[in-house]
């Protein structure tokens, strides 16, 4: 490969909203951009969350000379504990986003064993041929950052998740300075955050929230629960502020929050009001309209808290009459049918729940479009690259680009897997690596494969239907059966003569009795009970129930 060329190679992030991972390529040396998740999509049956392809990093982890983390949201740290535990690199975060890599190491008994090194936005990082420039941005998590990589060939930015908040409520603004700085010098390539293209004008800072809280929750005469992302650390500060003023007792409820705050107020980027947090064994000696729960669960994910307390499922707290819960997020897209049943069950319940677009009880931590043209204008690159955007995303993103004089040809728009390159000759897709996503399913990590989904859809979608037959070996003849046994198919009850089982309980035996032999040939009778069940199920329902046979010889 020539040394005068950048080469990045998205793992995820580009098409999709989470699994944000980028490899950047100078000669033989490699650096990765984030190592985050994904929240499955619907027909994903039983998974709990997808990360980019492991087995790739392995093979290249002889050249990667760090992972570089640009904050500590989900869908750009998830994936880290099982990338190290299979690779050997090195991570390099800020001190928040730190704290918040050691919780899920911890949680996933890989403390000690792989180190985070702490980095500053004021200190440059040297890895082999890069030279890592960490730049300040607002997002809706304190200690953000972005990178400018500078190489030999030039320099690569990456703004991370960003918008320009001019009244952050945690730390500084965005580090205008730097940006126009690096700027200054020149860009080869800005690879920038696009989610929010597609909304007009500039987003609002994360300030007004707390002004929705207060309207809301300062004259409620029940308990309030707020949930949210865990790591959305300037949220639950809001809440926890407003809570302080109105007397309120709070209690993080969710391992996820409590671990994530607990680190956060260690560090000092969460503060606890004085008497404001308990445990929440401890706030039920409160009256509910002193009393505030702070959970997680905004994503309907189904073992969240949130889900929990909506289907009756909590060991310690009930949904009822008097609640108000407020839903501070917007659902992933993908999300939308399980965020909309947690609100259908908590109203049952007889709990009031306020979201948006009821109220402004969420504000979002990406940069609309007049703060992308603004990115695009202090940082001035020769090409673009959108990341962190579905398709959708990435095509208004080339159309903005050219609104602040980028020429369309000079914004890729890059698949997973492609390899993009950026030299003196231009910008271009030079390969493509087929790169696929891992599942992970509870602790298999990687074992459920397209094969099982299908299994999992076509078992849901139409059921099982299990015929067991105890066959004599020297004649071929029935002994015991057929039994048909129905799950997700019909009503296992209604299995009497006549009926659709019985029906088909005689079909396979007259099918067996008119091909039975001297010897049984165990692959045809399975094929012929599975051939003779489709077949008539087929014609009855227009269905195609899965089908077992369990074959006996005696």
């Amino acid at each position: 490969m020539s040394t005068q060329s950048i080469r990045v190679i998205p793992l995820g992030g580009v098409g999709e909203i989470g699994k944000n991972a980028t490899l950047v390529e100078y000669g033989d040396d490699l650096l990765l951009v984030d190592a985050g998740l994904k929240f499955p999509e619907e027909e994903m049956l039983g998974i709990d969350l997808v990360i980019p392809d492991i087995s790739f990093l392995q093979e290249v982890q002889h050249r990667l000379r760090g992972i570089i983390i640009t904050h500590g949201h989900e869908d750009h740290i998830g994936a880290l504990p099982y990338i190290l535990a299979n690779v050997s690199v090195p991570v390099y975060a800020t001190s928040l986003t730190r704290g918040l890599i050691t919780v899920k190491l911890k949680e996933h008994k890989l403390l000690g064993k792989r180190d985070v090194d702490l980095i500053s936005s004021k200190e440059p990082l040297v890895l082999g041929p890069f030279t890592v420039q960490p730049f300040r941005v607002t997002h809706s998590i304190p200690d953000a950052v972005g990178f400018a990589i500078h190489t030999p060939a030039g320099t690569i930015v990456f703004t991370g998740d960003f918008k320009f908040d001019q009244t952050p409520v945690s730390g500084p603004p965005a580090d205008f300075g730097t940006l126009a700085s690096i700027g200054e010098r020149g860009v080869l390539a800005l690879l920038s955050d696009c989610t929010r293209v597609e909304k007009a004008g500039y987003t609002p800072s994360e300030r007004v929230i707390r002004g929705s809280f207060d309207s809301i929750i300062r004259d409620l005469p029940g308990r309030v629960i707020i949930t949210t992302f865990a790591s959305n650390i300037i949220r639950v500060q809001q809440a926890l502020d407003v809570a302080h003023r109105y007397g309120r007792k709070v209690a993080l409820v969710g391992r996820s929050m409590e671990n994530n705050c607990a680190i956060a107020n260690e560090l000092g980027f969460l503060e606890f009001p004085e008497d404001t947090v308990y445990k929440l064994d401890d706030v039920r000696r409160f009256g509910l309209d002193q009393v505030m729960l702070i959970t997680t669960g905004s994503q309907g994910e189904p073992s969240s808290v949130l889900s929990r307390i909506a289907s009756g499922d909590h060991r310690q707290i009930r949904a009822m009459a008097g609640d108000t819960v407020i839903l501070s997020a917007t659902p992933i897209p993908g999300n939308e049918e399980t965020v909309a049943r947690t609100i259908d069950n908590l109203m049952r319940l007889g709990s009031d729940v306020i979201y948006e677009p009821l109220a402004d009880v969420h504000v979002s931590g990406h940069g609309s479009r007049e703060e992308l043209k603004l990115m695009l204008n202090l940082i001035r690159p020769r090409y673009c690259m959108p990341v962190h955007g579905e398709y959708r995303h990435l095509v208004l993103y080339r159309r903005l680009a050219a609104e602040a004089g980028i020429p369309p040809e000079n914004v890729i728009l890059a698949e997973i897997g492609d390899v993009v390159q950026f030299d003196d000759e231009g910008a271009k897709k030079v390969d493509h690596h087929s790169i696929g996503s891992v599942l992970v399913d509870g602790v298999n990590v990687g074992g459920t494969t397209e094969v099982v989904l299908r299994d999992r859809q076509h078992l849901s979608r139409d059921g099982v239907l299990i015929v067991a037959i105890t066959l004599d070996q020297t004649t071929g003849s029935i002994v015991a059966g057929p039994e048909v046994v129905s799950r997700g198919f019909t009503d296992p009850s209604l299995d009497g003569e006549g009926t659709l089982i019985g029906e088909a309980r005689e079909r396979i035996r007259e099918a067996i009795e008119d091909a039975a032999t001297s010897t049984v040939e165990y692959g045809f009778v399975v094929s012929k009970v599975k051939e003779t069940l489709s077949d008539f199920v087929y014609k009855q329902t227009r269905t195609r129930p899965m089908i077992l046979p369990v074959i006996t010889e005696v």
